[in-house]
């Protein structure tokens, strides 16, 4: 039995890593500081994790180093940080320090008090400038917005302490995750929980450009699969968690329309700029968000390479993407039910 650190274990990927890894027997240590994270994704159908996570912040260091001193963690998963795109952008400060500051911190506790493996959640957003299709680990356009770069500064430092102190450290690029727990009713929910929110109130989801924007898309149940795997990876190591394939946005629009029986619903088609406009900070000051950031983020196309996942740690996604939307329909419909009045528009 390993005993085993998430950070972030609230959240959408965290609590069903978390999951997972108690299913496996594992001795399981729960941290998240509630600010995106949910009661709602700690409860499943054998187990109940709300009086066992740790309520802390991954930058309160005194904390974060007491629970490493008092545990010998075996494996640290940090997943812990600030995800939503804008959130960053609004508030660029905030997003270095829990995104990049917060992820020191766990590193130098695991060098500290001898974490044997960190596996760090990073984002296939880093490829955000990459023009070369399907991205691989071994190039990156260095990004320009706030979210990419605080992930791509992580993993810079994650580097540092593996090579210099000789750490077991594996960033995981992630592509779009979708599937159960996704959170349909945040402000900018991720594109399928949004879609799942408005088409159960029965409102026309409003896409933006032409939908045909195609994207690499895995199930969230592939992605814990793999940060499984890597736990035996030595060294510094960098990983594409993907597919290796691309979905549109109206592909994704139709299936979910049919799990929901609401293919009578037809998606609304605006300009690329409405995707900021719940955002008014981004146009205020001196010098305002550039258009070419705006419209790049709503067009972007991602395809990431997984070979390297494949060759080194034997795994290929195995849930396909109308099985994983029908599932994640499943789950979202009933806990918008659960969280009834929620309907943020």
């Amino acid at each position: 039995m390993k005993k085993i650190l998430v950070t972030g274990a609230a959240g959408f990927i965290g609590s069903q890593l978390a999951h997972r890894l108690w299913k496996d027997g594992e001795y399981v240590v729960l941290l998240d500081n509630f600010s995106y994270g949910l009661e709602d994704n700690l409860i499943f159908d054998d187990v109940d994790f709300r009086n066992e996570i740790l309520r802390m912040d991954v930058r309160d260091r005194k904390s974060v180093l007491d629970l490493f001193r008092d545990n010998e963690f075996d494996v640290v998963y940090h997943i812990a940080g600030i995800t939503p795109l804008p959130d960053c952008q609004m508030d660029p400060a905030k997003a270095v320090e829990v995104n990049v500051m917060g992820t020191v911190v766990i590193l130098e506790a695991a060098r500290r008090f001898g974490a044997g493996k960190v596996i760090f959640a990073s984002t296939s957003a880093v490829y955000e400038n990459n023009d070369d299709f399907p991205s691989v680990e071994g190039h990156v356009v260095p990004p320009g917005l706030i979210y990419p770069n605080t992930k791509y500064s992580a993993e810079s430092f994650c580097r540092s302490y593996a090579e210099t102190y000789g750490m077991n450290v594996t960033c995981l690029r992630f592509a779009n995750v979708f599937g159960p727990h996704i959170d349909c009713l945040r402000k900018q929910p991720p594109v399928l929980g949004y879609l799942i929110r408005e088409f159960y109130y029965d409102r026309s989801p409003v896409l933006h450009s032409t939908g045909e924007q195609k994207r690499d898309f895995v199930y969230v149940d592939d992605l814990v699969d793999l940060a499984v795997r890597v736990q035996d990876g030595t060294g510094f190591d960098v990983v594409n968690v993907s597919t290796n394939a691309v979905h549109s946005i109206n592909e994704m629009t139709g299936i979910t329309a049919r799990a929901m029986g609401k293919e009578h619903i037809r998606p609304t088609y605006v300009s690329s700029d409405n995707y900021w406009k719940k955002y008014p900070e981004l146009y205020e000051g001196a010098y305002v968000i550039s258009e070419k950031a705006l419209n790049g983020e709503v067009e972007k196309y991602t395809c990431l390479d997984n070979s390297h996942a494949r060759d080194r740690y034997g795994w290929t996604p195995k849930v396909d993407f109308e099985t994983g939307i029908y599932r994640t329909v499943t789950f979202g419909v009933e806990a918008i039910r659960r969280r009834g009045g929620e309907n943020d528009g």
